[in-house]
């Protein structure tokens, strides 16, 4: 999702007829594996077998027919911008916390998601909202584990949002095929040695502190300046320790050690982050800065109720490149970013597993 930058706005041009739907390499060995001790090989995982379209054992849909997911991470399309879905096992997530807190209700959600065309969908179970009380890894991965079984098993492409690595290794053995991690400049050594070496795809979310400490420190003299310094040092970690750049993704932390107007400033700089030369997540899903815009007489909207400027920023995003956005309402961002893929030429704006059987 390379391409000319349009002068004036920095964003890219539009390129007409541009397809848009190479969807990765046809090789059976696609998944990321844990690694054993002192071992750096990868070999096949399970949970990557092959493209839903070109294996005959490719998971489908609970009820047969079409596939439901992507399968495997390379089998992911690539040249326009995926709608990853969020799915909070948690009882205290600040946006649908207790909602989908058991295994039966999570999977649900989660299968639900991508019926509804999440290319991703991103299973947590911590609530990283500031002032969130932490939750002891074991619980995590007791909330998590099933339900990324039970997804991966039906195709779904599956990322762990999650900054233990313990957590991480866990859920890479279960089907995970994403590591998205929270922790920004406090990434762990283990966490930088575990994706070095099992070769899974990792999204570096910027962010300082902890939730519980990052409202407090959102100060910055140049915010995007600053950001980005900090990513680079992380993300120059990440490379020495044997991460692929193509697995690399960056994300900008919205609402994460930010304050003010310094998450639109972040917005604003997609094309001085993808110059960073890795792809964009872009999480600004009903966070408290849309709810400060839409705010009536001093007090915010509510958190369900920033769908509609969530969707905005989703189409913004796909206008101007991004890897992916990250929502809770996936219909709506999967129709602004068809809008938005339509605008720039890319065929077909909607793209899902089922219309790419043979």
């Amino acid at each position: 999702m390379t391409g000319d930058r349009d002068a004036a706005t920095g964003l890219p041009a539009a390129t007409t007829g541009a397809r848009g739907v190479t969807t990765g390499a046809p090789h059976t060995a696609t998944g990321a594996q844990v690694p054993t001790t002192g071992a750096r090989e990868q070999t096949t995982g399970a949970h990557d077998a092959a493209r839903p379209r070109s294996h005959p054992d490719a998971p489908a849909r609970a009820g047969g027919g079409a596939p439901l997911g992507w399968g495997s991470f390379d089998a992911l399309p690539t040249g326009r911008t995926l709608v990853m879905g969020v799915l909070n096992v948690t009882p205290d997530s600040f946006s649908d916390g207790g909602r989908h807190d058991s295994e039966a209700a999570a999977v649900e959600h989660g299968l639900r998601l991508a019926e509804q065309g999440a290319d991703i969908v991103d299973v947590g179970g911590e609530s990283t909202r500031p002032h969130a009380q932490g939750v002891d890894p074991a619980e995590e991965r007791r909330r998590v584990l099933p339900v990324i079984r039970e997804l991966s098993r039906h195709g779904v492409v599956v990322s762990v949002d999650t900054f233990h690595p313990d957590t991480a290794r866990a859920a890479i053995e279960a089907g995970a095929h994403i590591v998205n991690d929270v922790s920004g400049t406090a990434a762990s050594d283990e966490m930088i040695e575990l994706v070095g070496q099992s070769g899974v795809p990792y999204v570096l979310m910027h962010s300082r502190g902890t939730p519980q400490t990052m409202t407090g420190l959102a100060t910055y003299t140049d915010t995007v300046g600053e950001v980005l310094s900090e990513l680079t040092a992380v993300r120059d970690r990440l490379l020495a320790a044997g991460v692929r750049p193509e697995r690399l993704f960056v994300d900008p932390g919205l609402g994460f050690a930010k304050a003010g107007g310094q998450d639109w400033e972040l917005l604003r700089a997609l094309p001085r982050l993808r110059e960073l030369g890795h792809k964009v997540l872009v999480a600004a899903s009903r966070k408290r800065f849309l709810g400060a815009l839409l705010a009536e007489g001093g007090t915010p909207r509510p958190v369900t109720q920033r769908d509609g400027a969530t969707a905005a920023v989703s189409a913004l995003s796909a206008f101007g490149g991004a890897w992916a956005v990250r929502v809770h309402d996936v219909p709506a961002s999967v129709d602004a970013v068809a809008a938005a893929h339509a605008w720039r030429g890319i065929e077909p704006p909607v793209l899902r597993p089922r219309d790419t059987e043979s």
